[in-house]
């Protein structure tokens, strides 16, 4: 079977509908991941923790001081922006439990159509 011929197989039989539906689900569920992150857990965990906002947290690793993180970028210091991985971090996290929690129900639903099947 030809490269071709193989791939229009793959293209008839749905499964690049079904995986452009779950890449552009998966692109809106990110929006929605980023929102709960940086505007619902964030602000209060970083007011819990004395005022901070995550996502100006850095380490300047050049001589000079500077007032903020949009300074030291714009003077393109070095810098290691800390803060902004604290929130991917957390992006990370709940877009994981959020795929395991589905997987888990999936899996129950599987099994209780398949009662032989054993519940993970």
């Amino acid at each position: 079977m030809s490269l071709l011929s193989e791939f229009r197989e793959f293209a008839v039989k749905g499964n690049m509908i079904d995986m452009a539906t779950g890449i552009i689900i998966g692109a809106a569920f990110n929006k929605i991941v980023d929102s709960l992150v940086n505007d619902i857990i964030m602000p209060p965990l970083g007011f819990l923790i004395g005022g901070v906002d995550f996502k100006h947290l850095y380490f300047n690793l050049g001589p000079t001081a500077y007032a903020s993180m949009e300074e030291a970028i714009k003077a393109g210091a070095p810098i290691i922006r800390y803060g902004i991985f604290i929130n991917t971090l957390v992006d990370f996290l709940i877009v994981s439990f959020t795929i395991f929690v589905t997987i888990k129900l999936i899996n129950r639903l599987r099994a209780a159509n398949n009662p032989e099947q054993e519940i993970s």
